[in-house]
């Protein structure tokens, strides 16, 4: 047995990848090896930052149904593709995808019996039109990060003094709040009071786990926010997760924002800053599929792990953002969901099958801290003390 199916094993990724009813798929375990070397300096695990969720949630291997359940691998008459409907949106437009007035009753049934007939990329088009997450299998190859400076560059360790500004949502992002917040840093999770974090209506362990410790403030992701306007120009480090479009439109965005030297900028969005990307809507399995990071079934591919894009995608923003900031900063960092699985994906591949014994997913030690909310009054005097530092 070598050691990364023996670690594969071990992970809790086994035990969430294959056919339900068939032995796990091991074919991807290298992809753990470059996981731990992104995890290393954040003194944590990558196996559980990988497979934490589906220990939380009790959940296992579905083949081509995603863990979570509201994904699918969907065979086309050339190749296979990915659909999510994880959204009252995605449903309300299935029958404009499928171009039927009909109603639907069983939505999958329905996409797969139509997608046998059409070529996944047309499909996939057609659904992208919709604003819908899908994909045709391993369609995407760019960057995972694509670095652009910004800013003048200024040094600056993470101690409790690296304010982090964290406007995203559900995984990816908040995993990479968090991880900066592991390391020192005073990290501040802004929500909407008319749009929460989706995470906040899951398993509320889970959003602890990606949450807990970090600075709460509520406000208003628009035009209309000055004192949010005002934190993000003294942050060090600004997360953001929603569709480019979303900060430009409030004036927020980091071309927008007050010149600091050594500011990093993550912008964390499903196929990169691309005019024809970056728009487009993705969740973690979909994001994967496009990658090309799926396992191998015995009637073709299925889901790697939980929504392994949204893990990996979180661990790697959170390793730029130190690689930007031994450069000095200054940078805005874009990265894409579907470029970080197609870097993993281009691990080597191992056999399929192993005789390991395989363990459940790991269930994080989820550590209750209190809350603390910050106020208009709190950030309002931040915003002032910071206001012309380096």
């Amino acid at each position: 047995m070598t050691a990364p199916t023996r670690r594969w094993a071990e992970s809790g990724l086994a035990h969430l990848t294959g056919e339900p009813d068939d032995p796990p798929d091991f074919s991807r375990s290298r992809i753990l090896e470059r996981a731990d070397r992104r995890a290393a300096p954040f003194g944590v695990d990558a196996a559980l930052l990988l497979a934490g969720r589906a220990g939380l949630t009790g959940t296992s291997r579905a083949g081509r149904t995603s863990v979570g359940g509201s994904t699918r691998l969907i065979r086309c008459r050339d190749t296979w593709c990915v659909f999510t409907l994880a959204r009252p949106s995605d449903l309300d437009v299935l029958g404009a995808l499928l171009e039927t007035g009909e109603p639907i009753a069983d939505p999958w049934q329905v996409l797969a019996d139509a997608a046998s007939d059409r070529r996944a990329d047309d499909l996939v088009e057609r659904g992208r039109l919709l604003g819908m997450p899908c994909a045709a299998l391993g369609s995407h190859t760019g960057e995972p990060v694509v670095a652009q400076q910004l800013w003048a560059a200024c040094e600056r360790p993470i101690d409790p003094g690296l304010l982090v500004v964290d406007l995203s949502a559900m995984w990816a992002g908040p995993l990479c709040g968090q991880l900066l917040r592991g390391l020192g840093a005073t990290v501040i999770k802004v929500e909407s009071p008319d749009r929460p974090d989706g995470a906040r209506y899951g398993n509320a362990d889970f959003f602890d786990w990606m949450n807990g410790g970090k600075l709460q403030f509520s406000a208003r992701v628009s035009g209309e926010s000055p004192l949010l306007a005002a934190l993000l120009d003294v942050a060090d480090v600004v997360i953001e997760a929603s569709r480019p479009r979303a900060l430009e439109q409030a004036g927020l965005s980091a071309g927008t924002r007050a010149p600091r030297p050594g500011r990093v900028w993550v912008r964390i969005t499903g196929y990169g800053a691309g005019q024809d990307e970056r728009d487009r809507v993705a969740f973690g399995d979909d994001a994967a599929v496009a990658g090309g990071l799926v396992g191998s079934g015995i009637h073709g591919p299925v889901f790697c792990g939980d929504a392994i894009a949204d893990p990996l995608t979180g661990l790697e923003a959170a390793h730029a953002v130190l690689e930007s900031l031994s450069r000095g900063g200054g940078e805005v960092l874009d990265v894409a969901m579907a470029g970080v699985a197609a870097r993993y994906a281009a691990c080597p591949l191992v056999p399929s099958r192993s005789e390991a014994v395989v363990s459940p997913p790991p269930v994080p030690a989820i550590v209750r801290r209190p809350v603390k909310i910050v106020d208009e009054q709190w950030v309002r005097q931040l915003a002032d003390e910071r206001s012309g530092r380096c």
